[in-house]
């Protein structure tokens, strides 16, 4: 009987799908009723992922594309090549667009700050390209930002066709992208506004019609300390979501691809969060502009140079965890003179034991310019008294 129960179990463990039922999961205790086509759970302040299912599957996004539509439009914010009131004239282009749209009509004008709204709450395909070509100058000069930009997040499976996820050939990209892209923008403190926004109003039209706004991420209502970020579906994607969610210093990214009902995607998401939630924790280990070393430069006005976090950093840690770590700076010693602001001049790495877990780089402040000859030779008399 031992015998033919051995032969039973063998025979059992042989046919059963192991790496199916676990969806190349990272932990065996992660969700595994995901029945999105595929999906992924990373934490956003390191990056680490935490649950996968065909998380680098190349498919298409549909309106999940306007992340990184978003995220230029953010970069260009942050860099002053435009500014919220900016007004952009509505061409024929971003008129003629079909699907979610807020009804722009050719030749009006609307400011930036009414386009990105509808972007992130109304999912509005005119709004994209409208933004694309202020952004750009032209809708083929965005989308090749935007591949370019892909290729800088190291998003391997991604290839965007157009600015909105509309059906295109060529235009596809992966749960593992989309998280990358989300954490990236997620990084715009400004967007966060827009995401979050559940209902709202524009006026548009020659006419000046009130058109009316509801965000299509229903988990932005219901889910506790949802942050965004973007939904989408055509028949060919069928249901997408980008959902993040932040709960004390954990911020988490969930994405979901090719579900076949909209209640799947929301309950696939809030499914791999509640378990990020649950079983996880991030601990901060310095914010953003903090003071983290001071660089020595003899050969610069200011001989004593600030270095700041560019970024917040944290890390991420079962909860119960080990919380013991080492904080390493390393920093450039000889850098070339002059140096802009905001120049990486270093690093602060964060050890548990001698596995890296957290990595910020360090920035200057403010532009370092050459000493003059007589601050030089005043330097060299005040170190021989």
């Amino acid at each position: 009987m031992k015998r033919l129960a051995s032969i039973v179990v063998a025979m059992l463990l042989a046919i059963m799908p192991m790496s199916k039922a676990y969806g190349n999961d990272k932990d065996k205790n992660a969700p595994m009723n995901i029945s999105s086509k595929s999906a992924i759970l990373m934490d956003v302040s390191s990056g680490q992922i935490l649950y996968e299912k065909n998380a680098h599957d190349k498919l298409p996004p549909a309106s999940v594309t306007k992340v990184m539509t978003m995220l230029l439009c953010m970069e260009a914010l942050d860099a002053g090549k435009i500014k919220l009131n900016d007004n952009v004239q509505i061409s024929d282009t971003a008129a003629s667009m079909g699907g979610s749209q807020i009804f722009l009509e050719p030749g009006e004008t609307q400011d930036v700050n009414t386009l990105l709204k509808g972007i992130a709450v109304a999912s509005a395909n005119d709004a994209c390209v409208a933004m694309a070509e202020h952004v750009a100058g032209s809708v083929e000069s965005f989308v090749d930002m935007m591949n370019k930009k892909a290729q800088e997040l190291c998003m391997k499976d991604t290839h965007f066709s157009n600015t909105n996820g509309l059906p295109i050939a060529d235009h596809y990209t992966s749960a593992h992208d989309i998280a990358l892209m989300s954490r990236e923008l997620l990084k715009h403190e400004a967007i966060n506004k827009y995401l979050t926004t559940w209902m709202d109003k524009v006026v548009v039209g020659k006419k000046q019609v009130t058109v009316g706004l509801a965000n299509t991420n229903k988990m932005i209502k219901h889910y506790q300390g949802a942050t965004g970020v973007k939904t989408g579906f055509t028949q060919e994607a069928k249901y997408c979501l980008a959902a993040s969610a932040k709960r004390g210093e954990t911020h988490l990214i969930a994405a979901t691809l090719g579900a076949e009902t909209s209640p799947e995607r929301f309950k696939d998401a809030s499914n791999l969060l509640n378990y990020g939630f649950a079983n996880y924790e991030s601990l901060k280990l310095c914010s953003k502009d903090d003071n983290m070393s001071t660089l020595t430069l003899d050969k610069a006005e200011d001989n004593k140079v600030n270095l700041v976090a560019k970024e917040d950093l944290a890390v991420l840690i079962k909860k119960g965890g080990n919380r013991d770590f080492t904080k390493k700076v390393k920093v450039n010693e000889n850098p070339t003179i002059p140096i802009k602001k905001g120049t990486v001049l270093g690093q602060v790495e964060v050890y548990q034991g001698d596995k890296l877990v957290g990595k910020v780089d360090l920035v200057n402040t403010k532009d370092i310019n050459k000493a003059s000859y007589l601050q030089m030779l005043q330097r060299v008399i005040d170190n021989m008294i």
